[in-house]
């Protein structure tokens, strides 16, 4: 089962990438955004790009993308189906020189993520799926293999960690982790990335309590959900995607879908 729209959509990403690329590690000059997030002009040229193929994909479906966020909740709550787009997601890694970031755009109905594409510019891998799809990872030649999350620990539980953000909540659940499982793997890497870890079986779990965006974490649940996994709210809710007045996730986990220790680890985030 596939989407008419998911290779155009992994064709955008793709080129979104090489618009990027002129930019990076080459002295970009950065701006400060409202919220006093960084921006680049690799971040604007991914984003003009974007906008404009997914528009040209199809007119009907809006485009919400975090470099033209400025939409009321009154315009956003009758949309059904939406693009919901981060054109460089890892900004602060891009500029740091490192090869974490990457490009995400993800396919919402009616809340749900129906397909998810995350692309890598500094080494054209792409990562692409939904629940109803599966999911793969395509290497900058083309050729592709499917992911599948694991459900055995290999050599050691592996967490995965933000490289720049955390919280005592956090830190308390990974001491509670470190209880049930025995001394923890730390994998700590940027952007969407985290989930693809999980996608491709090379990590356990992602917990996230601390703040993201819509458009940091949609594309790649789509690719986690694709490959077996699932982001839950520490009620143990799937993570949607419904309008609301602002864009913050709640506190999130991500995990196979069938994990034994998933009461354990929502009971963890809990406390």
């Amino acid at each position: 089962m596939s989407h008419p729209y998911l290779a155009p959509v992994i064709d955008l990403v793709r080129a979104a990438g090489e618009a990027i690329l002129p930019h990076w590690r080459n002295d970009v000059q950065v701006h400060e955004k409202a919220d006093a997030s960084p921006v680049t002009a690799a971040d604007m040229a991914a984003h003009h790009l974007l906008a404009d193929g997914l528009r040209a994909l199809d007119a009907a479906i809006p485009v919400l993308s975090e470099e033209d966020c400025a939409l009321g909740l009154a315009e956003r709550a009758g949309w059904t189906r939406w693009w919901l787009v981060d054109p460089l997601d890892g900004t602060k890694e891009f500029i740091a020189g490192s090869e974490e970031f990457t490009v995400n755009v993800a396919l919402i109905e009616h809340g749900q993520v129906l397909f998810g594409v995350v692309g890598v510019p500094a080494n054209g891998r792409c990562y692409y799926g939904g629940a109803g799809f599966g999911a793969w990872r395509a290497e900058a030649d083309g050729a592709a293999q499917p992911l599948r999350v694991r459900h055995q620990a290999a050599g050691g539980f592996t967490v995965v960690a933000s490289r720049r953000h955390s919280s005592p909540e956090q830190e308390r659940l990974l001491d509670g982790l470190r209880q049930r499982f025995g001394e923890l793997v730390l994998a700590s890497v940027g952007s969407s990335l985290k989930f693809c870890l999980l996608a491709e079986g090379a990590a356990d779990c992602y917990p996230r309590l601390a703040p993201t965006s819509q458009w940091d974490t949609a594309a790649a649940q789509g690719v986690l959900e694709g490959a077996g996994g699932e982001v839950l709210d520490i009620a143990g809710a799937v993570l949607t995607y419904e309008a609301r007045e602002n864009f913050l996730n709640p506190s999130f986990l991500a995990l196979p879908r069938d994990a034994e220790w998933r009461a354990e680890l929502i009971e963890l985030a809990r406390r």
